[in-house]
């Protein structure tokens, strides 16, 4: 889900720096200027962007995506006390003698 996440992230971020690259072609003849004097806090401005999208996916992706996962996980585990479903080897648990 964080894969997914960052991936989501580095879509919009890249779509939103090819829009505004589109519209700030103006800036071109001043682009060695801006780099030296503000490349700091635009890296900065573009990581913060970067890492609030990030979070909002992971947010998304909780919200939308593990719907009830308590619930569904209470209810494997009854089916599994109760021995109506096989128990995989690797999820066995170790019994007390």
């Amino acid at each position: 889900m964080i894969a997914n996440a960052i991936f989501a992230a580095t879509v919009v971020t890249l779509g939103a720096l090819f829009f505004l690259a589109g519209k700030l072609r103006f800036l071109a003849p001043y682009r060695l200027l801006l780099l030296e004097h503000y490349l700091s806090p635009i890296l900065i401005a573009i990581t913060i962007f970067f890492l609030n999208l990030a979070a909002l996916f992971f947010a998304l992706g909780r919200l939308f995506f593990l719907k009830d996962t308590g619930s569904k996980l209470a209810h494997f585990d009854r089916e599994l006390n109760a021995g109506r479903t096989p128990m995989p080897p690797h999820l066995r648990r170790e019994e007390l003698n």
